[in-house]
């Protein structure tokens, strides 16, 4: 007989569980309801090592046995993600009052699985931009293959290249599953629904937060603390946050944003800008300009009738 009043808490858990399915409108299905977090991590996994197979891949993978191992790791990767994109499809459908169960729900898995399979040759094109972004950008690199082992901004890219397919692909979940295994590992936060040209580089990289409708150009270096959010959250007549509309900033080519600064709204940072370190920016910044704290200080000093607030160059 336990030590503790295990009976009593079972009782009161379930009736606490109740409750809260009552509130939610949630009936017993029967079967699994939710994707598990185990099994998304361990087909991210295997996919890294589908990607990056002599350096991600298992450590006694030789080049000739490359094409091999690519086709039996996918296959089993591909196999587990058709299962989890079922029970989330499925989820979905059971939510929204949709008719969507077995072959129907299978044949629906498989044709999003089979076109997020087709996305991984552009993808990895992709992430061989940001390595090398990486080690250019980065003096401290001694090889792309350090930069792919050991870089947490690339490890973030890795997983959000994967998880912004399987947004588009109408699996929220799913996405956002995979966006915080890299979240928790590197630090670095950002929403699936991120749109993110090649040759990023997030330096270092810890604190970074990058909002769900933010869009970021071509060859755009960041660093650790930066975050790209929205200004304000407007409500619907009940008070709910309205969601999916444009809310956080656009970055165009070619732009640094330092440490600490603070980027808010659906501004427009223009092409080859510079974002100083610790600034806080609320409106549009135009191309090539250097936003620094001096220039900051100087817009607040400027009377409101001189003009528009300058920006250093």
């Amino acid at each position: 007989m336990s030590d503790f009043p295990i009976p009593e808490i079972v009782a009161e858990l379930r009736h606490v569980r109740a409750q809260w399915r009552g509130q939610q409108g949630r009936t017993d299905t029967a079967q699994r309801e939710f994707p598990s977090r185990d099994a998304v991590a361990r087909a991210v996994d295997a996919l890294k090592g589908v990607l990056y197979p002599l350096r991600l891949g298992p450590p006694e993978l030789r080049q000739a046995g490359e094409d091999f191992y690519i086709a039996h790791t996918l296959d089993s990767a591909l196999q587990a993600l058709r299962t989890q994109a079922a029970i989330e499809l499925g989820y979905r459908a059971r939510h929204d009052g949709e008719a969507l169960e077995g072959e129907a729900l299978a044949r629906r898995a498989t044709q999003v699985v089979r076109e997020f399979a087709q996305s991984l040759p552009r993808l990895r094109q992709w992430l061989d931009a940001d390595v090398l972004a990486a080690f250019h950008g980065d003096p401290a690199a001694h090889s792309v293959d350090e930069v792919v082992l050991s870089y947490p901004g690339v490890l973030a890219l890795i997983h959000h290249r994967i998880a912004h397919v399987l947004y588009l692909l109408e699996l929220p979940l799913l996405a956002r599953m995979v966006a915080e295994l890299a979240h928790g590992q590197t630090g670095i936060d950002i929403h699936p629904g991120a749109r993110i040209g090649a040759g990023c580089f997030i330096d270092h990289g810890t604190g970074v937060v990058v909002g769900e409708t933010a869009v970021i150009g071509r060859n755009v270096r960041i660093y650790q603390a930066v975050t790209l959010g929205a200004k304000r959250f407007p409500r619907d007549a009940q008070g709910h946050l309205q969601k999916g509309w444009p809310r956080h900033p656009i970055v165009q080519d070619d732009v640094v944003i330092y440490a600490g600064a603070t980027i808010l709204g659906r501004v427009t940072i223009g092409r080859g800008a510079v974002i100083g370190g610790n600034v806080w920016v609320t409106e549009d910044v135009p191309p090539l300009a250097h936003v620094t704290q001096a220039s900051v200080r100087q817009a607040i000093a400027t009377p409101p009738d001189a003009g528009p607030l300058p920006v250093a160059a």
